[in-house]
């Protein structure tokens, strides 16, 4: 199972990964709060950071996988998780050093980029959450560990006193991928779902390409208000990133 783990992840995150502006500087190297070799964690704002896991390939190189965490009130909720399970645990380790208590953690889809580290947060006895549609996946395929609650639609989680909106606004990159917002900021998370400016179109075996520019409307209608845009892979940026993954799939292309 382990081997079959360690493919699927190559494959997704390859079909995912960067390419060949925010009011938050979300790209400056001095937001930097941690680093090692297995993770890099980034403060975006206050509340907000984006978390940075790696894969080492022969053919590729070293690989960034994306993912987020969102603090308030000495509580941490985590956005798709590092890609193994020597990066969960020094996530975790580290919002609890600062006094954030990690409190659950939701995968945006069934990819191992976004559960490959899932089995720390469950020895550790923290919740975690995913569309029905992804736990299913994950569970057909045998591949990896799957999350433990699952939700419809929509689900409204809150860290501290403050919510985060995660929502299913349609297929694209996969059937299941769903998306986290976090209004406080007018952050949002969109995995895989969305490109950084530049990306191609990346690894389609489970993608939805004549949805998935419809899926962008859909998203840009839900949450109009945005400062912060993170994607799967590559660069932080803005509402850019919505418009440049919409035209990059656009049935007139």
């Amino acid at each position: 199972m382990r081997q079959v783990l360690i493919v699927s992840l190559l494959v997704v995150v390859f079909g995912c990964s960067p390419k060949d502006n925010s009011t938050m500087d979300t790209n400056k190297a001095d937001n930097i709060v941690y680093e090692t070799e297995a993770l890099l964690i980034r403060k975006l704002s206050d509340q907000v950071y984006q978390h940075i896991t790696f894969l080492n390939t022969e053919s590729f190189g070293r690989v960034e996988c994306n993912g987020m965490v969102v603090t308030n009130g000495n509580e941490a909720l985590v956005f798709d998780t590092p890609t193994d399970d020597k990066g969960s645990a020094e996530l975790i380790d580290y919002f609890t050093k600062q006094n954030s208590k990690v409190v659950g953690v939701i995968a945006t889809h069934f990819h191992a980029d976004c559960v490959g580290g899932l089995n720390e947060f469950h020895i550790q006895g923290i919740p975690s959450y995913a569309n029905s549609l992804t736990i299913r996946l994950i569970n057909e395929k045998a591949e990896g560990v799957a999350p433990q609650h699952g939700f419809d639609n929509q689900l409204e989680l809150k860290v501290g006193k403050r919510e985060v909106i995660i929502s299913f606004v349609g297929t694209g990159h996969t059937r299941d991928n769903v998306v986290a917002y976090f209004p406080d900021e007018e952050t949002l998370f969109g995995g895989c779902l969305l490109k950084e400016v530049g990306a191609s179109k990346g690894y389609l075996g489970d993608a939805d390409t004549l949805a998935w520019s419809a899926t962008m409307v859909n998203l840009k209608t839900k949450f109009p208000q945005l400062k912060v845009v993170i994607p799967g892979h590559g660069e932080t940026g803005g509402a850019e990133l919505l418009d440049y993954t919409e035209q990059l799939f656009s049935i007139k292309q």
